[in-house]
């Protein structure tokens, strides 16, 4: 099966309870609007490894809603994404710590999803908020890699470690917009 935004998955659980029973998996792509393109990037990896992703630029509903300037259904939007979702990447770069909507992402998700931080090129140990430390932080392409194999299930690694393979190699697409083990350590 191909992997797709789950915005257009057919079927979109109001239950949270079915959705886990049905082992669904997803990631809910969390991102402050200035990274929009670095998000973008990595929901395209994510589809491109066969990994069903929520990206909000496809989801209709909230790019009406938020022309509509009305927070409660931005709000209703987002929380049917999540609750579509297993897991939560939060993408972070110095422009997420004016984020309005990241923060709520968060809490909504918290307890709902394995949430994961993953950090654009550039960004110090330090310089996490602190609401978004005690997730599991994805600094590198080799920490992606292993937790999109920790992620998937068992039947799917060959495909993953094949569209994986050449992580640090200069055709992965993340490159320039994330950090790459191999060349921060020589």
């Amino acid at each position: 099966m191909t992997a797709l935004n789950r915005y257009y998955w057919p079927t979109k659980y109001e239950s949270r309870k079915t959705f886990i029973n049905q082992n669904v998996k997803c990631v809910f792509i969390s991102y402050q609007n200035k990274d929009k393109t670095e998000a973008k990037k990595i929901a395209d990896y994510l589809i491109s490894a066969g990994i069903n992703v929520y990206f909000d630029e496809y989801d209709g509903d909230l790019k009406s809603s938020n022309q509509s300037s009305n927070p409660n259904n931005v709000t209703e939007s987002l929380c049917k994404g999540i609750n579509n979702s297993s897991h939560m990447l939060v993408v972070v770069s110095p422009s997420t710590i004016i984020s309005k909507w990241v923060p709520f992402e968060i809490g909504y998700g918290y307890d709902k999803t394995d949430l994961s931080v993953l950090c654009l090129k550039g960004i110090p140990k330090g310089g996490l908020p602190e609401y978004i430390r005690t997730a599991k932080i994805i600094r590198d392409l080799w920490d992606l890699k292993l937790k999109l194999r920790n992620m998937i299930d068992s039947n799917n690694t060959p495909l993953l470690e094949t569209k994986l393979s050449n992580y640090e190699t200069n055709l992965n697409p993340l490159r320039g917009i994330m950090d790459n083990l191999i060349n921060d350590i020589y």
